[in-house]
């Protein structure tokens, strides 16, 4: 019977040490778990057994449990390496065929050059709630989870058509000697650079100059890059006009260019320059008003990611777009889920299905962006416990032997 006992105490013994061995591991591995193993005496009797005489048969494993205390917060900088400040995991679908949803704890988390997706080292899809263009969710559930993708570009392209410019041309400046020439600097008192968009949303420029001509009068010649701008069909400039008091007289419309092509290979476009608030006085030449009508699209700049989960994408044309709020699950029982390797939970039938929701929800950690939460694995601990279970399992080793020499010893008066 000591035998037995002492071949299961060996066995459990083994069973600790390979637990606290995946444990030591996993010391490194961001969002790991580790594992307890518990155990439980074997009694082997019946209700007629004196209980002051009854002798227990050993040990058994109960279970390898698993503790989701936090691990260590490490802060990384990147925006898209996230960490749960308290309950909850990150719902990612997984690639493959067969794809499903796992949960992890582990949030460092790139962009897949190919989808755009934000996914983990697995090429896992990480799952967020969609949202309108406030940030508030739209869709809730299991069946509201959508991929995090970040787009290129921001904005659709539209074609500049007006540009209004509202400058102070220098009532005191000197009229220019000779011939305007945009390549002589000598040739022009003053001159401005406006950035415009083609049909497509490329930047041009588009740049006057101001050329003074008489004590009332100035003339503006507009170019975008080397193309004069022309009226007409004539690259004629334009006559701009002021008063004794400094106000501009004409002219009173804005004026219209013909169309022109752009270099950039856009389609053809009209233009028209409104100097409505141009003035002459005694002061530097000055832009003092500047507006343009066209718009760009805009290139992805940066990501972020606040305490709610939401995240948002901001573009080079100033848009800001947000594009989901991180879902998190939670259960009954975690310590029920069924592990998957490579820090993948699923849930069991002990674990209960996911709860899904939000950061900052009741019964939700919050969202830390920069961060990566590490394995929970304490290394002083684990080895204290890997030389409780060897003295274990050579304190076993030493009964079975006791026991083998007494049989042995049984066998040799019986011979």
């Amino acid at each position: 019977m000591s035998f037995y006992t002492s071949l299961s105490g060996l066995q459990a013994a083994q069973t600790e040490m390979s637990t606290i061995s995946h444990n030591l591991a996993n010391v490194a591995t961001n969002g790991f778990k580790r594992s307890r193993t518990d155990f439980a005496d074997v009694i082997a009797s019946n209700l007629s057994t004196d209980p002051t005489k009854m002798v227990g048969s050993g040990t058994v494993v109960k279970g390898n449990r698993q503790l989701f205390t936090e691990g260590n917060l490490k802060t990384t900088g990147s925006s898209l390496d996230l960490a749960i400040s308290g309950d909850g995991f990150f719902a990612v679908k997984t690639n493959g065929i067969n794809s499903a949803v796992a949960y992890t704890r582990n949030g460092s988390f790139k962009v897949d050059p190919a989808t755009h997706n934000v996914v983990d080292a697995q090429n896992s899809a990480l799952q967020v709630y969609p949202v309108d263009a406030d940030g508030n969710v739209t869709a809730t559930g299991s069946d509201g989870l959508i991929n995090l993708r970040l787009p290129e570009t921001s904005g659709t392209p539209v074609a500049t058509s007006k540009v209004t410019l509202d400058v102070n041309l220098y009532s005191s400046a000197q009229v220019p000697t000779g011939t305007f020439d945009p390549l002589n600097a000598s040739t022009y008192n003053n001159s401005t650079a406006t950035t415009i968009y083609d049909s497509a949303g490329k930047a041009m420029t588009m740049t006057s100059y101001y050329v003074r001509e008489s004590e009332t009068s100035w003339s503006v010649h507009s170019y975008v890059g080397s193309q004069p701008l022309t009226v007409g069909g004539s690259a004629t400039p334009a006559t701009v006009t002021f008063d004794a008091s400094g106000t501009m007289t004409a002219p009173t419309t804005p004026i219209s260019y013909d169309p022109f092509t752009p270099s950039t290979g856009g389609a053809a476009q009209s233009l028209t320059f409104d100097l409505a608030g141009t003035t002459q006085k005694a002061s530097a030449f000055m832009v003092e008003g500047r507006t343009q009508d066209g718009a760009t699209v805009g290139e992805l700049s940066g990501v972020t990611v606040d305490e709610s989960g939401l995240v948002s994408a901001s573009f080079s044309n100033g848009d800001t777009v947000a594009l989901g709020k991180v879902a998190l699950a939670n259960f009954d029982n975690p310590a029920g889920l069924r592990q998957n390797g490579n820090s993948y939970w699923s849930a069991s039938g002990i674990s209960g299905q996911a709860k899904l929701g939000a950061a900052n929800d009741s019964g939700y950690g919050s969202m830390m962006s920069g961060t990566i939460e590490g394995s929970n694995v304490d290394v002083t601990e684990e080895l204290v416990g890997l030389i409780a279970a060897q003295r274990n399992f050579q304190a076993n080793a030493k009964a079975l032997d006791t026991a083998n020499q007494i049989s042995q010893t049984i066998f040799n008066i019986r011979n």
